[in-house]
């Protein structure tokens, strides 16, 4: 089987658990403000979006994906915290 899939884990989390995970991963305490959204965008923004995985399962793969707090940690400490951040 081949073509394009939509590739999550199937899922849903929020962007609050994504800067929860960020700041966690470089030692910080959050420290979190909430602005209501802009008028100009409210009814464009997607607010819900969860990966359906069926046809990337039905293709044949079974792995089990990491969590969105191993992930970033990983790219985190990795990649991002590093005086290259390129190599």
């Amino acid at each position: 089987m081949s073509g394009i899939f939509n590739v999550g884990t199937g899922a849903a989390r929020s962007f609050r658990d994504l800067m929860l995970a960020m700041l966690r991963a470089l030692g910080q305490e959050p420290n979190v403000n909430y602005i209501d959204m802009p008028p100009a965008i409210r009814t464009q923004y997607q607010y819900f979006t969860q990966a359906n995985m069926a046809s990337l399962r039905r293709a044949g793969y079974g792995a089990n994906f990491m969590s969105v707090e191993d992930g970033v940690a990983r790219y985190v400490t990795q990649f991002l915290d590093r005086p290259d951040r390129y190599r």
